[in-house]
Formats: C-alpha cells, sequence, structure tokens
C-alpha cells in the first residue's frame, strides 16, 4: 500500500466519522473554522499581560510561525494536493474552502506553531494547548478539507521550528532587551584602565 493510500484510508475512516455521529459536527465545525480567533485573543492576552516573559513568548511564536509558513511553503513546492473534497468522491464536507494545494495545512501550522511555543515557555498547564492544536487539525480531517498527511506535516514542521526558535531566538541581543537581562559587554581593554 503507498503513502497516498494510507493517506485517503485514513482521511476516509476520520472523515467518515462526521457521517456516523453527525451530532458532533456542529462543535467540531466550530473547531476547524474558529478557534483561530481564541488563539488570536490568548496571543494578546499574553502580550500585553505577564511581563517581558510573556512578550519574549509572544515575539518567539511570531519567529515560529514565520520559520514553520517558510518550510511549509518550500513542502508545498515539493509536493502538492488539493484538498480531499476536490479530489475524492463521497467526501462529508462540512465547511467552504477554495480548492487549492492543501499540503501543509495552514491552520494545523498555525496552531502548532503558536500551541507548541506556549508550552515550551510555560509548561504546566499550557500542554491543553497542544491538545487543542492536535484537535484543530483532527477538526481539519473530519471536516473534509484536508488529509492526514497535510496535517501530520504541518505539525511537524511546526514542532521543529518552536524547537529551533525556543532554543536561540531568546538568546539574541534584542530579546535579551526586551527579558530585561542586562548585557554585559566584554571587558578586555576596560578592565586594564
Amino acid at each position: 500500500m503507498s503513502i497516498m493510500e494510507i493517506n485517503i484510508n485514513v482521511f476516509r475512516m476520520i472523515n467518515n466519522l462526521g457521517k456516523q455521529y453527525d451530532f458532533l459536527n456542529p462543535p467540531i465545525m466550530a473547531i476547524a473554522e474558529y478557534t483561530l480567533y481564541v488563539l488570536i485573543l490568548a496571543l494578546v492576552l499574553y502580550l500585553f499581560t505577564g511581563g517581558r516573559k510573556n512578550k519574549v513568548m509572544v515575539i518567539c511564536s511570531v519567529f515560529t510561525l514565520l520559520m514553520a509558513e517558510g518550510l511549509g511553503k518550500l513542502a508545498g513546492m515539493l509536493h502538492s494536493n488539493n484538498q480531499p473534497f476536490a479530489e475524492l468522491s463521497n467526501v462529508n464536507k462540512l465547511i467552504e474552502k477554495a480548492v487549492d494545494n492543501s499540503f501543509p495545512s495552514d491552520h494545523t501550522m498555525i496552531f502548532f506553531s503558536l500551541c507548541v511555543t506556549f508550552w515550551l515557555f510555560r509548561r504546566g498547564w499550557s500542554f491543553l494547548w497542544i491538545l487543542l492544536a492536535v484537535l484543530v487539525g483532527f477538526s481539519r480531517i473530519w471536516v473534509g478539507v484536508h488529509y492526514p498527511g497535510d496535517v501530520l506535516v504541518a505539525a511537524i514542521l511546526s514542532i521543529i521550528s518552536a524547537l529551533v526558535v525556543h532554543r536561540f531566538v531568546p538568546r539574541l541581543k534584542f530579546m535579551q532587551n526586551i527579558a530585561g537581562e542586562q548585557h554585559i559587554p566584554n571587558r578586555t581593554k576596560y578592565e586594564e584602565l
């Protein structure tokens, strides 16, 4: 069985859940379409509350998203597929979406980029952000607009981006200034005076 056949089979399995459990369609549709507003609100709240650490976290989440989107554009040039509803028959399409390259999933990339960054900085209960990102990715398959491969690749690229950004960006001088850390210049020739 090829990777695309596995991708289609897993898509069918998840997407058909909407036919079997149609009472779950309204909340899943809301998650697929409207949780982005919750994420944007959280980003703004984090930016204006919680002090300097939150500011660094928000800036790092934006860097993560930009890096993931860049990697996603590259991946999209290497592989392309339209949304499942445009390529397959009998798809349970629950939301409107224009037909274009759905690889990788932009919604999933946004959520994993921001949510993984939130978790890396805050830990503890912030794992709920990761669960939300997983739920959004799952919902995009359920409503018929992405294949599982679209979601999986978006999540992987976002996680890699978040780890790289978390490791290096907070060490940059302008980030240290935002964080309020005192940057001590090299004391070479000045020590001798």
